[in-house]
């Protein structure tokens, strides 16, 4: 497939839909038709024009993403973007070919942009020969996130981040300098923040291996001075990723 995919961004959040639309801007098989806070808007635009990706939010006013998705004759690959993550079996349901919980990390939103690409490719090609060429993906250029603090994105480069706290529907996340918080699950960070570089100690906290300054029984302490309990089912692994 040699053409660029057309694609619409909505979302209600002009922040949020500002940020998927840089994304879609730098990967270069994907063509951005428009973008819609308004999700009644984005719907008159789609009942006359095909596209072969959305990236909806799911909860916005007047009619929600679901209900969007499920009023189109023609559904194109669909990818929700959500700060609840209850809504992925009832989006999935629907065909929905991926869902990105906020704050969208741009490595999760290429992942996502990948799986859309192949889905439409497999529809569309004949079937594969030994001379087909191998498909074109997207590549990562930096490990960051966005994350929304005080009505702005604020860019947070994972490899700064010394610990990511839970504080209910919140995250608080340290980096050598600052601290933020923001509303997200501890979840959707364990998920970019992996071993051996990063490891969940317990319930409400994942660490920077190499911030941990000493271990004292099931407490470590970070070189900021931050202890932290760590879980007893936890210890052994950490203990090998530490190679104690």
């Amino acid at each position: 497939m040699n053409e660029k995919l057309k694609c619409i961004v909505i979302d209600d959040e002009p922040i949020g839909k500002e940020l998927i639309v840089d994304f879609v801007k730098t990967i270069p098989f994907l063509d951005l038709q428009a973008s819609y806070e308004d999700s009644m808007e984005a719907l008159a635009y789609l009942q006359s024009n095909e596209v072969d990706i959305i990236f909806s939010d799911i909860q916005m006013p007047k009619i929600n993403g679901i209900e969007l998705i499920r009023s189109l004759s023609k559904q194109p690959s669909i990818i929700f973007i959500t700060a609840h993550r209850d809504f992925a079996l009832e989006g999935f349901e629907d065909g929905v070919v991926d869902y990105l919980v906020k704050p969208v990390a741009y490595n999760r939103f290429l992942k996502a942009v990948n799986r859309a690409k192949e889905r439409i490719q497999s529809a569309a090609a004949p079937a594969k020969t030994e001379t087909s060429k191998p498909k074109e993906t997207a590549k990562a250029p930096v490990d960051r996130i966005f994350i929304k603090v005080n009505g702005k994105l604020v860019k947070v480069i994972l490899s700064d981040i010394l610990y990511v706290e839970a504080l209910g529907d919140y995250l608080k996340i340290v980096t050598d300098t600052e601290s933020f918080t923001t509303l997200a699950t501890l979840k959707s960070m364990e998920d970019l923040l992996v071993p051996p570089i990063f490891f969940r100690v317990q319930r409400s906290f994942i660490v920077k291996l190499t911030s941990i300054k000493s271990v004292s029984g099931n407490v470590i302490e970070l070189n900021n001075g931050k202890a932290i309990t760590i879980a007893s089912s936890k210890k052994d692994e950490m203990f090998s990723l530490l190679g104690i």
